[in-house]
């Protein structure tokens, strides 16, 4: 499973590879199962996940105790609460595996030392932050402007394979929909 982080990190960076086994040893490989929660919210995040295999959710309740998705999270991708693993306070969001999930974490005090003495972490950081920035302004300036059978088909188009992986309640909250609205609307198309 180290060749998936290996190869992701590879291609971020081309050939300037110095320190790659560096940086690799100072993950931990953690497998899990279907709907663990790896953070709660009022926790302190621990670590940076890189997603080898599976599929996390990040997420928040509502005053009523209803989940709002925040983020569905696949293979090849990294995924924390980069407030909480940054500051050391609790956090505001939640992490579950949606599916059984091979990871790669990092913790706190490693990655400071990567950041510090690895240059080509600091500049995969840096890529990882801002492709995160980017989906989420995307992701949340298309979804104010869409209907919720445009955010439908909006899914359909840009990430088709989670209509296939997730279950209608889990897309609904994804896309800031009635679970009965999203069923209904799905079947018109």
């Amino acid at each position: 499973m180290i060749e998936v982080l290996r190869n992701h990190i590879t291609c971020r960076l081309g050939n300037d590879l110095d320190n790659l086994d560096k940086v690799l040893s100072a993950f931990k490989h953690i497998s899990t199962k279907r709907n663990e929660e790896i953070l709660k919210q009022g926790e302190t995040c621990k670590y940076v996940y890189f997603i080898a295999k599976g599929c996390l959710q990040v997420y928040v309740y509502d005053k009523d105790f209803c989940e709002t998705t925040r983020d569905i999270v696949i293979e090849d991708n990294w995924c924390s609460e980069l407030v909480s693993f940054g500051s050391g306070n609790p956090a505001n969001e939640n992490i579950r595996t949606v599916e059984p999930c091979e990871l790669f974490a990092i913790d706190r005090q490693n990655f400071q030392t990567m950041m510090e003495t690895v240059p080509q972490f600091d500049k995969v950081y840096k890529q990882i932050l801002e492709a995160s920035y980017a989906n989420s302004v995307y992701r949340i300036n298309t979804f104010i402007a869409l209907s919720a059978l445009d955010r439908i088909k909006w899914l359909m188009e840009y990430r088709p394979t989670l209509m296939t992986r997730l279950s209608s309640k889990l897309i609904a909250s994804y896309l800031g929909i009635n679970k009965d609205v999203f069923s209904r609307l799905k079947a018109k198309l």
